[in-house]
């Protein structure tokens, strides 16, 4: 044998082998366990200021914020198929021909590889007891199969065959699972889109900031949310309604969706994930005496720049304060400021009353704040995917379970007849739970015995 037909054949078995096969799954279990551990999609400001720059740009090098579409990851799930396709093509053939291709003669061969034997002697021509066996054997066990050799009648009869076949129907569902995990990958998307009420968008940011046309348009027609008593939301519901062509679609109109409830439409599904107000804040801001006044713009969302080098943000608002102080109105805001030393305050900031706002001023050090008003309104932070790959998953899930049961429950059971020269010979073997099957084997030679020995009384 040359050396490439034996590298070749080296290569082909541990192509073959169970011990690549476990080492592949033991590596991707390892390596999802980064998935899990290490935020994916887009990243928070927060945490990439607490990782820092060195391991954020080895992160991203390794393709550790998006793992499951990294090139080692897919590697290592291209690996496996290949391992399963080996696997199936080497064995395959020989389980096939057994399935369909049984030996169906008790010859000494087969006798001397079979575990389980019984020999009962009865009366009668050889013709008579076949036609007995194959009336017994279908009636207890399955149909036979008769044939006749060297003067003796052969009877083989078997149990669920195709169950031998169940192990490679594990194989072709993972391997589907993979398909659709890479049908999803390539022609599906995730994303995250802010629509405030009244709003409509026709566009969403994808994972990596990449904008992706929807196709027809969403509306926000209004969003709501609850709370419990402590101030955490109880339920937060959005009613959107998809228009296309610059019609509403039927059946699409005024849609509620809350968490675990989404609205799907042409493969694409939106999730209720977050909410918030989207808009600006005015205020003046100014030394304590009121000199020097410079009008600052808040987002809603956001923070502003302050003259002296420090930063502040909104952290409640509302039109009149007469809802929350009663001896009071007009518009008023509660305020974070985050001084250039470092001080971090809050406080309240009123239109109508600046003598409010110097006491508080000098408590905290200034500067000096007044509240002019602002326009927000309620966003619905939707969550969004497309997943051609669904079903394909899904079906591969459900033939796994099928071929699991297969494998795990059902077994190959044979049994053998000859008879010849008033000797009947019983033999039977199973692919599975062999201890099982002897009790069976048993039972069964048990009621041949005694049908032919009521047949032998009449």
């Amino acid at each position: 044998m040359s050396t490439e037909s034996t590298l070749s054949r080296t290569l082909w078995d541990y192509l073959c082998s169970l011990k690549l096969a476990m080492t592949l799954l033991l590596s991707l279990a390892i390596t999802s366990i980064i998935g899990t551990i290490i935020p994916q999609g887009n990243l928070a400001p927060q945490y990439i200021e607490s990782i820092g720059q060195t391991k954020l740009k080895l992160y991203q090098a390794l393709g550790f914020f998006d793992m499951y579409h990294s090139w080692w990851f897919v590697l290592l799930l291209g690996a496996l198929s290949v391992n399963l396709i080996a696997c199936s093509f080497k064995r395959l053939p020989q389980i096939w021909k057994v399935v369909t291709q049984p030996v169906t003669t008790l010859d000494e061969g087969t006798r001397k590889g079979l575990a389980n034997l019984a020999t009962i002697t009865a009366p009668g021509t050889a013709l008579a007891l076949k036609e007995r066996m194959v009336q017994i054997l279908g009636a207890s066990f399955s149909a036979p199969v008769v044939a006749e050799k060297d003067g003796a009648y052969h009877l083989y009869a078997q149990k669920t065959p195709w169950c031998r076949l169940a192990v490679y129907a594990v194989h072709l569902s993972i391997l589907v699972i993979f398909i659709g995990a890479l049908a999803g990958s390539l022609f599906g998307f995730k994303g995250f889109v802010n629509i405030p009420e009244g709003g409509s968008v026709s566009k969403i940011v994808g994972t990596g900031g990449k904008e992706i046309n929807l196709g027809f348009e969403l509306r926000c027609e209004k969003f709501t949310a609850s709370f419990y008593d402590t101030g955490a939301p109880r339920e937060f519901k959005s009613l959107l309604t998809v228009r296309e062509n610059g019609k509403t679609v039927a059946g699409y109109d005024h849609v509620p969706i809350i968490v675990n409830d989404p609205l799907s439409y042409r493969g694409i599904t939106f999730y209720q994930s977050s909410y918030g107000k989207i808009g600006q804040h005015d205020f003046t801001v100014s030394d304590l005496d009121g000199s020097h006044p410079v009008a600052v713009k808040v987002p809603s969302d956001g923070s502003a720049q302050l003259p002296d080098g420090g930063e502040m943000h909104v952290l409640d608002a509302t039109p009149d304060v007469a809802s929350f102080e009663a001896d009071k109105s007009g518009p008023a805001a509660q305020i974070e400021v985050h001084g250039p030393n470092g001080q971090t305050t809050k406080s309240v900031v009123y239109a109508n009353y600046p003598d409010l706002n110097l006491q508080s001023a000098r408590k905290n050090g200034g500067p000096l704040f007044r509240y002019t008003g602002g326009q927000e309104n309620q966003y619905t932070g939707l969550q969004v995917a497309r997943d051609p790959g669904v079903g394909i998953v899904w079906f591969g899930c459900l033939l796994m379970v099928v071929g699991v049961y297969c494998a795990f429950f059902l077994s190959h059971r044979r049994v053998w007849v000859r008879i010849q020269d008033g000797e009947i010979v019983i033999g039977g073997n199973t692919n599975k739970n062999p201890a099982g099957f002897e009790l069976a084997f048993e039972k069964l030679v048990q009621k041949i015995k005694g049908e032919l020995a009521h047949e032998e009384q009449k």
